[in-house]
C-alpha cells in the first residue's frame, strides 16, 4: 500500500495565506486601578471647593470697594464727593462707632493709619477734612489718586 499522494509544492504565499490573526487585546480601562488615586482626587476636589468658597466670600465682601470706585470715577476731582465717597467707604468697612464721630485730623489720621502712609495728613488729602464744611472746591489734583489708593488698600482690622 504504497500510495502516493501528490500535492503541489508549498510556497510561502501560501503559508501566509494560512495564517490566523492574533486576537485585538481588551481595551485599557481609563479608570485608575487602586483607590489610593481616590484621596488625592477628593482633596482637590475639596481643596477646589474651598478657594471658590473663598474667592466668592471676598468678592462679595469687597462690593463696597467696587461701588466706591465707581463712584470715584464719577466724581472726577470734586474734594466734597471724595470726602463722601470716603466716608462711605470707611463705614461700610469699620464699626459704625470708630468712624462716624470722626472729623477734622482725627479723620485723616483714621485714614492715614487705616490706608498706610501719610497722604492724608500731610498731603493733599488734608483737603477732605475741610471741603464738606467750606461749600469750597480747592484744587487738589492728586486727591483722586490718594483716594483710589485709600479705597483699594485699606485693610478692616479682623480681617483677612
Amino acid at each position: 500500500m504504497n500510495e502516493t499522494v501528490e500535492t503541489s509544492p508549498v510556497t510561502l504565499v501560501d503559508l501566509i495565506d494560512r495564517l490566523v490573526p492574533a486576537p485585538e487585546p481588551p481595551a485599557v480601562s481609563m479608570m485608575p486601578q487602586t483607590w489610593g488615586w481616590a484621596a488625592p482626587a477628593l482633596l482637590l476636589v475639596i481643596a477646589l471647593a474651598y478657594a471658590t468658597w473663598r474667592w466668592r466670600r471676598r468678592y462679595v465682601a469687597n462690593a463696597y470697594r467696587r461701588d466706591a470706585l465707581a463712584a470715584l470715577r464719577a466724581a472726577g476731582s470734586d474734594p466734597v464727593a471724595i470726602a463722601g465717597i470716603l466716608r462711605r467707604c470707611a463705614l461700610a468697612a469699620f464699626p459704625r462707632m470708630d468712624v462716624a464721630s470722626l472729623s477734622g485730623p482725627d479723620w485723616l489720621a483714621f485714614l492715614d493709619h487705616t490706608g498706610g502712609g501719610t497722604a492724608f495728613r500731610e498731603g493733599e488729602g488734608q483737603v477732605i477734612s475741610l471741603a464738606p464744611y467750606t461749600g469750597q472746591s480747592p484744587d487738589a489734583p492728586d486727591l483722586t489718586r490718594i483716594a483710589e489708593h485709600w479705597i483699594r488698600s485699606h485693610r478692616p482690622e479682623g480681617v483677612t
